[in-house]
This record gives C-alpha cells, sequence and structure tokens, in this order.
C-alpha cells in the first residue's frame, strides 16, 4: 500500500472520510482552514527560502496579503478575523525568530520511506516543511496553525514526526548513529511555541510496526463512518450517512423538524435550569456551613444535605496487614466489596489497622428536597 501520514490520520478520525478520500477518490472543495494553513506554510516558505539577504518582515507580510483570498470565507467577520490572525502569527514569528541566522538545510523536502515486511511491504511518503542543521546535529520542523497546543507527552508520542524521522534518516541513514544529536519538532504558530523531542531506535521501530499494524487494520476494515468535533470541517457532509437528514428536503421532515426544535429548547431549558440549581445549592451550601447545620426549612419544606464519601487504602500498608493472615490474594485488586466482605472475619486489631490505613478519595454534597 501506498499511503501517507495524512491518510492514516483520516483514518483514525472517520474510516469512512479515508474511503471517500482515498479509495473512492472523490474531490472536495479546499476548506478555509485548509487554504489558511497553506497560505501560511507557503509565506514562511519564503521567508526562509535561500538567498543573499532574507526577506523582511514587511515582504513576508506582502507576500501574504496579495495571496489572501476573501472569497473562500462565507462571513465578512469571520474573514477579516483569519486575515488578522495571520497577520499576528507572522509577526510573532519573526520576533522570535531570525530567518538569518538558521542554516537551513531543505526546505518542503518530500520523502518515501518502505516499512513491513518482504512478503508485504508498504510505502509512506509525505513532505517535510523544513531542515536545519543545527550545532552539533539536525532538526526537523513542522509549522501547525492550529488552535490547540497539545501536551510535551503527546509530541513525544506524535506519529507524524516519527514518519518524518524515517524521511530524514533515509535520506541522511549515517544519521542513525546519532539520533541523540537529531530533534523532531512542531512549531505551532498560533501560539508562537515550538514543542521538540526525540527518538530512540526502539520508538521508531515500533512506529513502523504501528503504521503496519494501521494499514491491516484500514485493508479488513468496513469503513463505519465517526462523529467527531472534526465534521463540522468535513467536506464530505452532503454523502455521508451520518448527516443524511441535513440535507433531506425541509418540505418532508416539517413534523420532525418541530420535534427537533422542541427537545433542543427543552435540553436548552434544562440545562439553565440546572445552571440556576447548582448556584442556589451553592449558596445554599455556604448558609449551611457558616449556621453549622445540615437542614434547613421553609413554608415549601425542608432541604437535606448528605455528604458521601468514598475511601482509598495505602496499597503497601494494606499488604503488610492482610499478607500475614493469608488474606492478600482476596484483594490483590484493592476491591472496596473484596475488602468488605474479609473484614468482618479478620480479627478485631487486624480491623483497627486496615481502618487506620483508609484515606478520603472522594467527597460529594447532595441535597434531599422533602415537601411539607
Amino acid at each position: 500500500m501506498n499511503t501517507s501520514y495524512s491518510a492514516l490520520d483520516t483514518f483514525l478520525t472517520c474510516p469512512l472520510k479515508y474511503k471517500y478520500s482515498q479509495i473512492d477518490k472523490i474531490k472536495t472543495p479546499k476548506s478555509k482552514e485548509q487554504f489558511f494553513g497553506t497560505l501560511l506554510h507557503n509565506a514562511l516558505k519564503l521567508v526562509h527560502a535561500p538567498g543573499i539577504l532574507s526577506p523582511t518582515l514587511e515582504q513576508a507580510l506582502d507576500f501574504y496579503s496579495k495571496n489572501w483570498n476573501a472569497e473562500v470565507f462565507s462571513d465578512e467577520t469571520e474573514e477579516r478575523a483569519a486575515f488578522a490572525q495571520g497577520v499576528s502569527m507572522l509577526q510573532d514569528y519573526y520576533k522570535k525568530n531570525d530567518p538569518s541566522k538558521v542554516n537551513i538545510v531543505d526546505l518542503e523536502s518530500r520523502f518515501q520511506v518502505e516499512i513491513g515486511e518482504d512478503d508485504e511491504k508498504h510505502i509512506v511518503s509525505g513532505i517535510i516543511d523544513r531542515i536545519d542543521k543545527t550545532e552539533n546535529g539536525y532538526e526537523i520542523i513542522d509549522y501547525k496553525t492550529t488552535r490547540k497546543l497539545p501536551s510535551q507527552e503527546k509530541v513525544d508520542n506524535d506519529l507524524q514526526l516519527s514518519i518524518y524521522l524515517g524521511g530524514f534518516l533515509k535520506r541522511y541513514p549515517k544519521e542513525l548513529e546519532n539520533l541523540d544529536k537529531v530533534k523532531v519538532s512542531l512549531y505551532y504558530l498560533k501560539h508562537g511555541v515550538k514543542l521538540s523531542s526525540q527518538r530512540t531506535l526502539e520508538q521508531i521501530n515500533q512506529s513502523k510496526q504501528l503504521i503496519v499494524d494501521l494499514i491491516k487494520e484500514i485493508q479488513k476494515s468496513k469503513f463505519e463512518p465517526q462523529i467527531s468535533g472534526l465534521c463540522d470541517w468535513c467536506g464530505y457532509q452532503n454523502i455521508c450517512p451520518m448527516w443524511k437528514h441535513k440535507f433531506k428536503d425541509k418540505k418532508e421532515s416539517i413534523e420532525v423538524d418541530k420535534i427537533i426544535n422542541e427537545y433542543i429548547a427543552l435540553k436548552d431549558e434544562i440545562k439553565s435550569r440546572s445552571d440556576r440549581a447548582a448556584e442556589i445549592q451553592e449558596i445554599l451550601g455556604k448558609y449551611m456551613d457558616d449556621e453549622k447545620v445540615d437542614q434547613v426549612f421553609s413554608d415549601a419544606g425542608r432541604i437535606l444535605r448528605t455528604i458521601r464519601k468514598t475511601y482509598k487504602y495505602d496499597e503497601k500498608k494494606l499488604r503488610d496487614i492482610l499478607e500475614p493472615l493469608d488474606k492478600w490474594e482476596e484483594v490483590l485488586k484493592i476491591d472496596g466489596i473484596a475488602l468488605k466482605n474479609i473484614l468482618g472475619v479478620l480479627p478485631y486489631e487486624a480491623r483497627k489497622d486496615v481502618e487506620r490505613v483508609k484515606e478520603i478519595d472522594k467527597e460529594s454534597k447532595s441535597f434531599i428536597v422533602k415537601k411539607t
């Protein structure tokens, strides 16, 4: 199979979208998000293009402005906000980076790497935004225009960066001996933050196996649709079975629309009332704390506050108590029910010891209404 990180990521997001785009080859217009990301990538390619003098911020902004397409956006307010955000990203990039001091090896470097066993080999391709030569090694950089900044843990396990490192190592195979001097980085332009990581040989091999396993999942997949927050930006809504009703002739579903609208309105009302109930509970809770009472009264009835506590146990201390009594195996997972079942047969002193290693895990308060 010939694939890419983008295709694999699409499958993980929605198998049906993968089928539409990679198997059925159904084309969709470029979304406003794709247009925005591509333009920022092209602007940064210009910024770091080889030359005697690096482009100035003004030149980068001029390129960005001339290639802007307002018609991609249906809403004028959104279009203005997006344009301003791109300007801000470029300004911030120049504040934090000096293009003249970066030693660029390559921009938009295309690669193909072969993975899998002899009986079933696969080709994974991609484009690395930027490769830098650092003081003692190399850095692979990919630009991101997404709003969300991931955790360092996610970057340390990012499959895309592992694939890009594989592409880099195909170009420079001797650097496999110097992995501790090769960085892989994601530069989040909205936040002006670069998150970097490294990979060991073991991690590279694990990533290859992960890709092979994922390809096997694709090969046997039934390509079921998967609803997620990304559906709002999907270009296949009009043919997706999960969005079929959205494109149905409204004249055929007037009554159903009324029911849908009523249900949504009721859910909004319930949420509003729940929010207000939570506010009142907080006020009542403070009053009860101040008055040192757990029950209050009015002409309409009374409200009783109850407190529910759940406990956890110090595993080492509990084991020290139960193992000499040959009871540890019965509660190996420190299950609350299992503990309750054996407490009754433990010696009195042992039961007291178990109680001493118990500590509050969670505490929740509830309010019970009793009408008069």
